[in-house]
């Protein structure tokens, strides 16, 4: 058992939000009971994962993708009310750590992909795109069986470039956006979690290859870790639920 606040404490000194400009709050988002003894982890805090912690009996659910978004609507209806409605009657904390997560050199979603994935010598390129290398050079075709292989979804591969990709640049979730750093920094390939219509183009014309892998393939093993983290800390049950999402 522990306490919420020591949590939240230990939290924001590993993962520093006030550094980010974030598109929501980070932290605690929807306060519960004090005293934490099991912890729920997943990617997003829909009614799925929500349901699935209930039954968990989970005093705090952490996640990736939280509520509270900037430029959305801020009435509590509908989907956003069942949500919340569930949350308080179950007397549940809800944290939520966005960039933050992303970005963190031990518990990030780039430092934990890049785990995953294999890749060596990973660290940060430009903001919150990391590079590093593959143990050895693959074909386009091999490194998208071996991203289906380690993530469990065929990613979509576009663009074109090098025969033999060593050199990876990547960042998880909607970062198709930083194509242009990824190419800037000299990678051969490009790996993040959506993409965009403009994006084919840019992999085309250059010279570069491009995996979308899935937003929430790619996002799965930050929280896992900070979850864990969390368990061995403060001596408290941790449980990861993936609800499956195809995008």
């Amino acid at each position: 058992m522990a306490r919420r606040q020591d949590i939240m404490t230990t939290l924001d000194e590993w993962l520093q939000p006030e550094r980010f400009q974030d598109y929501c709050p980070n932290g605690l988002q929807v306060e519960g009971r004090q005293q934490v003894r099991r912890i729920v982890s997943g990617v997003t805090a829909s009614q799925a994962l929500i349901d699935a912690a209930i039954e968990e009996g989970a005093d705090l659910i952490l996640v990736h993708h939280g509520y509270f978004w900037k430029g959305e609507d801020q009435r509590i209806t509908g989907m956003k009310r069942r949500r919340l409605q569930a949350l308080l009657a179950g007397e549940i904390n809800l944290v939520a750590y966005h960039l933050p997560l992303d970005d963190h050199p031990l518990y990030g979603n780039n430092q934990q992909l890049a785990r995953i994935l294999g890749i060596e010598q990973a660290e940060p390129l430009d903001g919150l795109v990391w590079h590093g290398f593959l143990p050895e050079p693959l074909s386009p075709a091999a490194l998208a069986d071996h991203l289906a292989e380690r993530l469990g979804r065929r990613p979509l591969h576009v663009g074109n470039g090098q025969a033999d990709i060593r050199r990876l640049a990547w960042c998880t979730g909607a970062a198709q956006g930083f194509i242009g750093k990824a190419l800037a920094g000299g990678a051969d390939a490009f790996i993040s979690g959506e993409i965009s219509e403009p994006t084919t183009h840019s992999a085309r014309e250059e010279g570069i290859h491009y995996y979308a892998a899935g937003h929430h393939a790619t996002e799965r093993y930050g929280v896992q870790a900070l979850g864990q983290a969390l368990a061995e800390t403060f001596g408290v049950e941790h449980r990861f639920i993936d609800c499956d999402n195809p995008v």
